[in-house]
């Protein structure tokens, strides 16, 4: 299989991998950093959450569009303003979906998983409705295209480059708001004693709703970062819900430590089957050692530890 490469071009190609790699990493942190927040946290099983991703996708899109037709000379900088349209979008109706569905559910996960799954459908045919059944996709800034030059035989895409330094970004905001901020005090005590955390002047169920919201408004980060790499559709996101939960279990329940490793493992397993077998072979294959580690440590890489 080797035997036309020489050592510098298996180098090269094992690094281009391995970004490659670090892309999907980036695309699954973003992805499963909100459902953590909401399946971690608040133990809501939200099947709709690839919904939420692609409503982020879908004001993108918009946001684009519109700055194409009235706002040409400020296009470059469009998809910030996006990112802060599609938080907002999929928080707010994260929050509206927690107030009219969700707060009567708590405590059966398994009517969360029907109603959430209920609102997934419904979600998919307001899309096809509004936007049509045809998969769209966004022009990208000038900047955003091309690749950097690394080495001689190594190029990266900038939009690559781009999405992984807003994971970062995003991720680190996340940690700052759930471990040194007031109200992500406030969130963990909930978690850890709601009756307690009540007790004490806790607005448990404002606590409730701003946490869904936070994690819908994530999601719909993720969905703006999913139009650099893929086209959007109105059943675009549950080809990514599975590998999502699946981030989320292995890496721990109401664990950030542990989405993140979770993320970079199964990523760059992945990545590196696919460059000797085919992607849906490498797909079956990491599944399959997930499913493995998980019999062995069912709670996953990082456990929180609860008081009941």
């Amino acid at each position: 299989m080797f035997g036309d490469y020489s050592i510098g071009d298996l180098g090269a190609i094992f690094a281009m991998q391995g970004f490659a790699g670090l892309i999907l990493f980036s695309v699954y942190v973003l992805m499963a950093l909100g459902l953590a927040i909401i399946f971690g946290q608040m133990g809501v099983i939200n099947m709709a959450h690839g919904e939420f991703m692609i409503l982020g996708a879908y004001v993108t899109w918009m946001t684009s569009n519109f700055f194409q037709s009235f706002l040409p000379g400020l296009f470059g900088g469009y998809f910030f303003v996006a990112m802060i349209l599609a938080f907002l979008a999929s928080g707010a109706l994260g929050m509206l979906v927690e107030w009219g569905l969700i707060r009567h559910l708590y405590r059966r996960p398994l009517d969360t998983l029907l109603a959430t799954w209920g609102l997934s459908l419904i979600l998919q045919q307001a899309y096809r409705s509004i936007f049509g059944a045809r998969e769209v996709g966004v022009e990208l800034p000038q900047w955003m295209l091309g690749s950097k030059q690394v080495t001689d035989s190594i190029e990266v895409p900038i939009n690559g480059i781009f999405v992984m330094c807003l994971t970062v970004l995003i991720t680190i905001c996340v940690a700052y708001i759930m471990y040194k901020s007031r109200w992500g005090r406030q969130v963990r005590a909930v978690v850890q004693n709601r009756v307690m955390a009540g007790a004490v002047g806790i607005n448990t169920e404002k606590v409730d709703r701003y946490t869904f919201g936070l994690g819908c408004g994530i999601a719909g980060i993720a969905g703006s970062a999913f139009t650099m790499i893929g086209s959007t559709g109105p059943t675009a996101g549950q080809l990514y819900i599975v590998d999502t939960f699946l981030v989320v279990v292995f890496g721990g329940a109401a664990s950030l430590l542990g989405t993140i490793a979770s993320a970079f493992t199964i990523s760059q397993t992945q990545s590196t089957l696919e460059f000797f077998l085919s992607g849906s072979m490498a797909k079956v294959i990491t599944l399959l050692a997930i499913v493995a580690i998980l019999m062995l440590r069912p709670q996953g890489l990082f456990a929180l530890k609860v008081r009941r």
